[in-house]
C-alpha cells in the first residue's frame, strides 16, 4: 500500500509540473501531457526510486547512525540526478513522437526535468521515512 501511495504522490507531482510547463507554457495537448506523466511516473519510480535510490548506499558497518544522514544525502543526490536525466529523456522522446510542433521541445524538456528533479529531492525524503523504512533504521546489529 505504501508503494501505491508513493506512486500517486509522484504522479500528482509530475503531472502538475508538466501541466504547468508543457500545457500551460508550451501549449501541449492536455492528453499528451497526462500520457507523458503516467509513463514518466512509472519509469522514474522503477529506475530512480526502486533501483537506484533504494539499492544504493546499503550500510553494512556497525556505525549506522553516524552515516545515516550522509548516506541519505548521497543516495538522494544520485537518484535525483538519475530522475532528472530520466525525466528529460522521457519528455524529449515522447514529445518527438506525440507533438506536431517540436521546435521548443528541448527547452521544455530541460525546464520540466529540472523542476521535477527539485521535487524528487523532497520525494526521496518521503520515501525514506514512509516506504523504505529499512533505509532509515538506526539500530545497530553486531555479530560475534
Amino acid at each position: 500500500m505504501n508503494h501505491v501511495k508513493a506512486l500517486i504522490i509522484k504522479f500528482v507531482m509530475i503531472a502538475v509540473v508538466l501541466l504547468v510547463i508543457l500545457t500551460g507554457i508550451y501549449d501541449v495537448e492536455f492528453s499528451d501531457t497526462l500520457l507523458i506523466s503516467v509513463v514518466l511516473t512509472l519509469v522514474a519510480y522503477v529506475l530512480g526510486d526502486l533501483l537506484i535510490f533504494r539499492k544504493t548506499g546499503n550500510r553494512s558497518d556497525n556505525n549506522r547512525a553516524n552515516h545515516n544522514e550522509s548516506d541519505h544525502t548521497k543516495r538522494n543526490a544520485i537518484a535525483t540526478v538519475a530522475d532528472i536525466v530520466t525525466a528529460f529523456l522521457v519528455i524529449w522522446v515522447m514529445g518527438e513522437a506525440l507533438f506536431a510542433d517540436t521546435e521548443d521541445l528541448m527547452q521544455a524538456a530541460i525546464i520540466s526535468a529540472l523542476v521535477i528533479g527539485a521535487g524528487e529531492w523532497f520525494f526521496h525524503k518521503y520515501l525514506d521515512r514512509n516506504v523504505f523504512p529499512e533505509k532509515n533504521d538506526h539500530t545497530t546489529t553486531t555479530t560475534r
